[in-house]
């Protein structure tokens, strides 16, 4: 199933909209209904989508219970599987080729008006590099019409760069966007050791579809998901540019750097093509960041405790807060549990542990768990001097943060029956 195949329940807006601020308002205005814009001011002949991923939506879109998905992602962590290449005649996304590149003429939004401008913020980046293959998000400001300038986080992706850079080399890349949500979703995935991702999202892609991920090779060698809406191919140069500032996940505005910038070279998109226009720091983001992460913590923890769930929290903007659920067993499986997930996930700074009756997805039920059942001065961890997220504001200059842990288990041992809700 192709990306515009999952849009049956949006909304059409058939009015003019800029992409410049409007697309933000329009979203704000809607409580960020699932929209897709016909007509943009800028760009005659494309469309865009925003808000498409929340984590319902996602989980309808794949075909999964909410409560289901880590351990299907977890399940094709683990299960790799091959995608297969087609002629490029058989692609959707190739129904429109063009090397006289004018990225100014697809949709790419300027949401936020402290953004430096125009961001491809939900377009994924495959990179090809001495025989690895690495797909991730970065997001892309769109410095003219051929060039971008990546913000490249401290992952594989940024060392395969300065790997090839020590060896004056470019490095072949495509940027896609709105390749199917299983892609996006595995896109988003991190790994400490570097996984093709793309072998993640056809083991999903048969799991949840029943259908083989298909690729189709671009001119500079790339493959790509071929049903893809857009794809521009390139190279990430030996140029870098200033890149920022730009509102992050967190809401906060994040930092100007000289970061590398993409030559491209060519482009490709789907006849009447569909852009996915994240709009940063809001639900969709925190969905493609948060909910990745969550089957890699759910396996650090279920290493050490019985872990049933994991929730990324929406006031710890899908990256800085989890909560998870233990069958606790023994008396320090809760902080046992906290432990661990800090060591799953490094960039989180606080981690609460309830028990198998709590929803965690509800924050009221959480805080009536720490009330009823958390003492402050057996049941927290303080760690300091720590290893910090980039996207937290509040960090040291060193990029250091202390974190904090919460136990609100019911104490092992106890006649539990007096402890449990009558809701």
């Amino acid at each position: 199933m192709a990306f515009r195949d999952h849009l049956a329940a949006a909304t059409i807006e058939e009015g003019e909209t800029s992409l410049i601020h409007e697309m933000l308002e329009h979203s704000q205005s809607t409580n960020h209904a699932m929209t897709i814009f016909n007509k943009i001011t800028e760009c005659p002949g494309h469309r865009s989508a925003v808000n498409m991923l929340t984590r319902d939506r996602l989980c309808a879109a794949i075909g999964i219970e909410p409560e289901a998905y880590i351990d299907t992602l977890g399940w094709a962590m683990t299960n790799p599987s091959t995608p297969i290449l087609i002629d490029s005649e058989h692609a959707p996304c190739m129904e429109n080729v063009a090397v006289d590149v004018d990225l100014t003429a697809i949709p790419i939004p300027h949401h936020w008006p402290a953004d430096r401008g125009r961001y491809s913020s939900a377009s994924i980046i495959i990179a090809q590099d001495a025989g690895i293959r690495n797909v991730s998000f970065h997001r892309q400001y769109l410095r003219d019409k051929n060039h971008l300038v990546v913000r490249l986080v401290p992952r594989h992706l940024r060392t395969m760069v300065m790997n090839a850079r020590s060896e004056g080399r470019e490095v072949s890349v495509a940027v896609v966007n709105a390749p199917d949500p299983v892609v996006l979703l595995a896109a988003a995935m991190s790994f400490n050791e570097n996984i093709d991702e793309l072998t993640i999202a056809a083991a999903l892609h048969e799991k949840l579809y029943g259908t083989q991920l298909e690729l189709v090779e671009l001119p500079n060698g790339v493959q790509i998901p071929a049903d893809a809406e857009y794809a521009w191919w390139g190279r990430i140069t030996l140029e870098d540019d200033d890149e920022g500032p730009y509102v992050d996940i967190t809401g906060t505005v994040d930092d100007v750097r000289q970061e590398p910038v993409i030559a491209i070279d060519g482009l490709t998109h789907r006849n009447d093509p569909i852009f996915h226009a994240l709009i940063p720091g809001e639900a969709e983001h925190k969905t493609l960041m948060g909910l990745p992460r969550a089957p890699t913590i759910k396996a650090a923890v279920n290493e050490v405790v019985n872990c049933v769930d994991v929730h990324m929290t929406e006031g710890g903007c899908g990256w800085l807060g989890a909560v998870l659920k233990i069958k606790k067993e023994r008396e320090n499986d809760g902080m046992k549990a906290i432990e661990a997930a800090f060591a799953g996930h490094k960039s989180m700074k606080i981690v609460t542990v309830v028990d198998e009756d709590i929803d965690i997805t509800d924050p009221v039920r959480v805080e009536w768990a720490m009330m009823t059942r958390w003492q402050p001065d057996k049941d927290t961890i303080i760690l300091s001097d720590q290893r910090g997220s980039s996207l937290d504001p509040s960090r040291y200059s060193n990029g250091k943060t202390s974190k904090i842990g919460y136990d609100a288990t019911i104490d092992f041992g106890v006649e539990r029956e007096g402890f449990m809700s009558v809701q």
